[in-house]
């Protein structure tokens, strides 16, 4: 069990045996990231959503890609019916950083809440025109340890993009 088991929410619950170290949005989950310098993967979406089960059923309860962003990562997972203001933001940002939306929303940021990835529904492997998780998350360890000064200079074009959009 993860942190999620405690949780009141239904969807939060339903991943509470994942193997991904999921935390709920907190303090908690921000200091730690904070403190060890890691990442956040966000990822938001509901009960009754058919593409949050798929991303769960192939990644989230897979050894291999949980070892992966646990290793990488502070994991959050976020209900968007909870939390709609959450969701509301980020989806506003996927949306501005991709030209769609929908759920599992899934957003990389950095532990201060700045995004600098965007994307829905990832498959575990690669495919056609949609990167896979198992290429995502080295890809983005080996630019946050290495080229963290070019994940900043994107996150401030992300922050004024969405300045204006709320303008």
């Amino acid at each position: 069990m993860n942190r999620l088991a405690e949780e009141k929410s239904p969807y939060l619950q339903q991943h509470s045996t994942n193997p991904v170290d999921w935390y709920p949005w907190g303090d908690l989950a921000f200091n730690k990231a904070k403190k060890e310098e890691k990442p956040i993967f966000l990822s938001i979406g509901y009960a009754t959503c058919h593409w949050c089960h798929v991303m769960e059923n192939e990644s989230f309860e897979d050894k291999n890609v949980a070892d992966w962003m646990n290793r990488v990562f502070v994991n959050i997972k976020v209900d968007r019916e909870e939390r709609p203001d959450i969701d509301h933001t980020y989806m506003t940002i996927c949306q501005m950083l991709t030209g769609q939306g929908g759920w599992p929303l899934t957003i990389i940021m950095t532990p201060d809440k700045k995004p600098f990835f965007a994307a829905t529904y990832l498959p575990k492997e690669s495919r056609p025109q949609r990167i896979g998780m198992l290429d995502l998350i080295p890809a983005i360890q080996k630019a946050w340890l290495t080229d963290k000064e070019n994940i900043l200079d994107s996150v401030e074009r992300i922050q004024k993009g969405f300045s204006k959009t709320l303008e």
